[in-house]
């Protein structure tokens, strides 16, 4: 590829700015959406420090005049829509990342609209216009790095790396603006004193693999060399459906749990449902007051989506990592289901009565209460029927205040169905 033509478009503080453009009151303040946990904030509230997946605690102790918004806007999936909806008016060849961000291949629209840099620019302008959203977009011959470039060029900017400059734009940066670099890879390359991407380019292999083992410093070694061959990817095999709610930090019981479990497990169901998905593995995460985090994970006897039988499954789960962590304070719960299937057939189980057996009398008796109560939702809405524990706490279980969010894997689900519903936190 001659041409800089994989872009990557993203969103610039996207929760926090859809807020705004939903009560123009708060223009020009600092406002950080999310509950309990930031999940995006605006750029004056990142003047004071404040960034995504920090606790709100923490945050307004940075910035006590911070303005909390917990979340709960239906219209960021209208916003997300319709930001989509244009990038689809430069290029069929899409590759969706999360609900606002995603990399686009322009090569075979390079004869209609121009260069990338114009492209680029033509795609700002139409998402500022048509939303009001500011959009930063990066580019060049390699996905990795287009993100990289979107990242530099934040906020409301555009870089293009043109061929051939490639290491002079990625050698000075630092090591935490490579992929796979969290702030555990970071330390350790610091204490090595590998502080740039270069340094890290400049590294024996050998020695990289001491300090980080031999995934990832293959990973890294490749990233900084410039080498990705990875293309714009329209279609992915989805290896997982999860969801995630983050909350204010403290100790919680099984009991106080439980009903934000069913929730997400809840929706995540009825999404495999609703994809005619069934899965085999189910993962409980619970993430601590000090953002440490465990998890636990069970493999089912035969598929499901079942929401009751999940249930089951995840209950034990959640009461396992809080017997095992009983003085911790829980500051987020999440759920995932892997090993995937597609239309498998069920086979009847005799002379059992377990939920979590697929084929059983009782998993089958839920079935037909998930069939009715999705046939519900569809009719009506999907607030129009939920659980007794949301009754009983006031909440309605679609209407939350849920701070969802994704792993890398339940990303891969955004490129497969229509649109994205996860988010995840902005940098």
């Amino acid at each position: 590829m001659d041409e800089p033509a994989i872009l990557h478009a993203d969103l610039d503080a996207f929760y926090a700015a859809v807020a705004v453009l939903e009560d123009p009151s708060l223009e020009g303040k600092p406002v950080a959406v999310g509950t309990g946990v930031v999940l995006s904030c605006t750029y004056e509230a990142r003047a004071f420090g404040v960034r995504g997946g920090m606790r709100m605690v923490e945050a307004r102790e940075k910035c006590p005049s911070m303005i909390e918004v917990d979340g709960t806007f239906g219209a960021y999936p209208q916003y997300s829509r319709k930001v989509f909806s244009i990038f689809e008016s430069f290029t069929p060849e899409i590759e969706p990342l999360s609900i606002d961000e995603a990399f686009l291949d322009v090569s075979g629209s390079l004869h209609l609209f121009g260069d990338p840099m114009s492209i680029a620019n033509q795609i700002r302008a139409e998402v500022r216009d048509q939303t009001g959203l500011a959009v930063s977009v990066g580019g060049s011959t390699r996905k990795f790095l287009s993100k990289i470039a979107s990242q530099v060029a934040k906020p409301d900017g555009v870089i293009i790396v043109e061929p051939g400059t490639e290491l002079d734009f990625l050698h000075p940066l630092p090591v935490s603006s490579l992929w796979g670099v969290g702030p555990v890879t970071k330390r350790k390359l610091n204490e090595f004193g590998i502080e740039t991407i270069a340094d890290i380019a400049h590294t024996p292999y050998d020695a990289l693999v001491v300090m980080l083992g031999s995934g990832a410093a293959g990973h890294l070694g490749a990233l900084a060399n410039n080498q990705d061959p990875r293309p714009v990817s329209t279609t992915r095999k989805t290896k997982s459906v999860g969801a995630q709610s983050a909350m204010r930090s403290q100790i919680r019981t099984l009991e106080e749990l439980k009903p934000m479990l069913l929730r997400l497990i809840d929706k995540v169901s009825a999404r495999l449902r609703k994809k005619s998905r069934t899965a085999r593995t189910i993962t409980i995460r619970v993430r601590f007051g000090d953002l440490s985090s465990v998890t636990r994970s069970a493999t089912m006897p035969t598929p499901t989506a079942s929401t009751q039988a999940i249930a089951d499954v995840g209950y034990r789960l959640l009461a396992k990592v809080l017997d095992e962590y009983p003085r911790h304070e829980t500051s987020l719960i999440g759920v995932s289901t892997a090993g995937l299937g597609l239309g498998e057939p069920l086979q009847l189980a005799l002379g059992v009565d377990d939920a979590t057996t697929g084929g059983t009398p009782k998993e089958l008796e839920y079935g037909a209460l998930d069939e009715s109560v999705d046939e519900l939702r569809r009719k009506y809405g999907k607030g129009v029927i939920t659980h007794g524990s949301d009754l009983l706490s006031g909440r309605s279980t679609f209407g939350d205040g849920l701070s969802d969010v994704m792993t890398p894997d339940e990303r891969l689900i955004v490129a497969e169905d229509q649109g994205p519903e996860y988010v995840d936190f902005e940098e």
